[in-house]
Formats: C-alpha cells, structure tokens, sequence
C-alpha cells in the first residue's frame, strides 16, 4: 500500500470516501480562504436568483477538489454531474452531458486538463454563451447544427493548471488552489472520520496519522483505515500513539511522511549519484519507476518538504537530506552561512 501513488480506486474505495465526505461548508475542513471565497460567491449568486459562474480548481490529488465540487451543488441547491476530462474525447460526448444538464446545474469535469485540444474549444461558447455548435456528417455533406443550453455551471478540477490553455482558463470566474494540509487540519479530519467510522481513537494516534499523511486528507483517510484495521486486529479496537505507529511502520511510512518508495529515491540520490544533480531519466531506471511517476506523484512532496531541489542541472539532495540519512553533506550542498 504505497500512499504516494494515485491509483483508479474501486467501488469499495468510493463509498469509503464518501461516507467521509463532508457536504456543507462548515464542516469543511482547512482551505479557509478557499472556502470563503466560495462560501461567498454561492451566497451572492443565491441572494440574485442566478446561476453560480464558473470554477476552477487546482492543486495536487486527493485535497478536496471533487468534495468542493459537491458542496457547491449542495448548497446551490442543484444537481452534480460528474465526469472526467480522458472520458470526454469527442464533441458528442460533450453535448450529450450538456443537454443533460437543467437550469442551475453543476458539471464537474476532474482532470480537466485531459480534455482534448479540439473538444476544450466547443467549451468556449458553451461557458460564454451556453450554446454549443455541433459539427454533422463530414466533406460536402457536412453541417453545423447550433444546440441551445441551459444555463450551467462548470466546475473543472485540475492537477496540471498549466496545461489548460489561457483563453480556457480565462473562462472560469473564479481560479482555486488548493495547497497541502497542516498537521493540525488533518488530526480534526481524522478525528471527523474516527466519529463517523465509529473508531475509537485518542488525540495522540490521531496526530500520528495526520503527521505521516503527507498533506493530504485522502492520505489520511486511507491510513486511518488500516490503523483501525490493525487495531482490531492486534490492539483491542482502540487507536493509541504507539499503536498508529506500530500500523504506520508495517506500511514502511515513518515518522516523517516518507513511504518505501520516497526513501528509495532520496537513497538512490545519494548514494549512486553522490547527491545530484542527475537527470530525472536515470533516476527512474535506477528505482524502477515512470519518469513522469516521480515527477507528479513523488517530487511534489520532497521539494515542499526541503529535501529535493530541481535545479537546470537536474536534481540536487539538500543538506536535511543527508542529515535525514545520517550523512554529511558534500562541502558545496552545506549551506552558505555567510
């Protein structure tokens, strides 16, 4: 169970998430100014009997953007469709999901990023306009039929904002990101989902879990379930300090958030490559994974915890590297104390 991986997850995994999902603003957890700013825009656009405009959010996986998502439509009042940008590679595909929609409405898209080049561009007067121009038959024959849409609103949901093109991203009202959890936000979420799995656990194994989630309530949730697993199983259903710790350290994630895998890499910097720098590209042979596998899933994490620098070289291990590991650092990656 690798917590830094984001993998497709499976019905069981879905309803897990669900039944922990908060669905109101005050009972979600941080992003305080995300929320808001949200909170905010549903108010005013309710107090005018509009349609809420469009948002997009932003940041890495397993934050609360699809939660987000559903808050909206929960306190607009509206129905969520939700799909993700890999499974819209056709305008028909599109059009079907928005003459779905009725007035009010909230299509929430994950992934937007995903979505084809050509099919992003019938987004366009969709969001502006709300009407679609679908393009029928091909050659001499072919014919543009316009379709009328109700007013909706678009909720994108994005790990990439990069590679969403600017007049798309200039079609969304309101521009969120979401940035990594405190401890102290993530010990109340594992607290909040304790009460509702009915677990028993006290505030010292809550912090443990929230300290090793990396930033992320998925995370969180995720290792609260098999703590409470394990705790069943070898702790008489109650969830301490050292029980968590026990649970976390058969899972090889210790006390710092690193799982096998992050120790891998930081090893593989050190002691092959001398601390860097070194090309992405023979760092994923020499641990056995995916190029952009490191660079999505696990660098994120490293760099905003002081352990990874990207340099135009490659990458570099900074000295709490070394120290993590028990190792002096290199005369020219000490810090300069002048």
């Amino acid at each position: 169970m690798s917590q830094g991986t984001d993998p497709e997850f499976t019905r069981v995994d879905q309803d897990f998430e669900m039944s922990l999902r908060p669905t109101r603003f005050s009972d979600y957890v941080g992003q305080r100014k995300v929320t808001e700013r949200l909170e905010l825009m549903v108010t005013a656009a309710k107090g005018r009997g509009e349609v809420l405009d469009h948002v997009l959010l932003s940041g890495p996986p397993g934050l609360g953007k699809t939660t987000l998502a559903y808050i909206l439509g929960e306190q607009m009042e509206v129905n969520v469709r939700t799909t993700s940008g890999p499974a819209v590679d056709k305008a028909g595909d599109l059009a079907g999901l928005l003459t779905g929609l009725e007035k009010g409405d909230i299509l929430f898209i994950d992934e937007i990023h995903r979505i084809p080049r050509a099919v992003e561009e019938y987004l366009y007067s969709a969001m502006e306009d709300f009407v679609i121009d679908i393009l029928i038959d091909q050659g001499p024959n072919a014919r543009s039929v316009r379709l009328n849409l109700p007013r909706f609103t678009l909720v994108g949901a994005t790990t990439r904002t990069g590679l969403l093109s600017a007049p798309f991203r200039s079609r969304f009202g309101m521009n969120n990101r979401l940035d990594y959890y405190s401890h102290e936000d993530l010990n109340s979420i594992v607290h909040r989902s304790a009460r509702i799995l009915n677990v028993d656990i006290e505030d010292g194994g809550a912090m443990e879990i929230a300290s090793r989630s990396r930033g992320t309530p998925r995370i969180a949730n995720n290792l609260l379930r098999w703590v409470r697993d394990y705790a069943q199983v070898r702790a008489d259903n109650r969830i301490t300090q050292p029980v968590a710790d026990q649970a976390l350290h058969m899972l090889e994630i210790d006390q710092y958030g690193l799982d096998e895998m992050d120790k891998r890499y930081l090893q593989t910097l050190l002691e092959r490559f001398q601390g860097g720098p070194v090309g992405i590209s023979n760092l994923a042979v020499s641990v056995g994974e995916e190029a952009g596998t490191l660079e999505e899933v696990y660098e994120p994490y490293l760099i905003q915890e002081g352990y990874l620098k990207r340099t135009p070289q490659g990458r570099v291990a900074t000295p709490q590297t070394y120290e993590r590991f028990g190792l002096k650092p290199p005369p020219q990656a000490q810090p300069n104390l002048l």
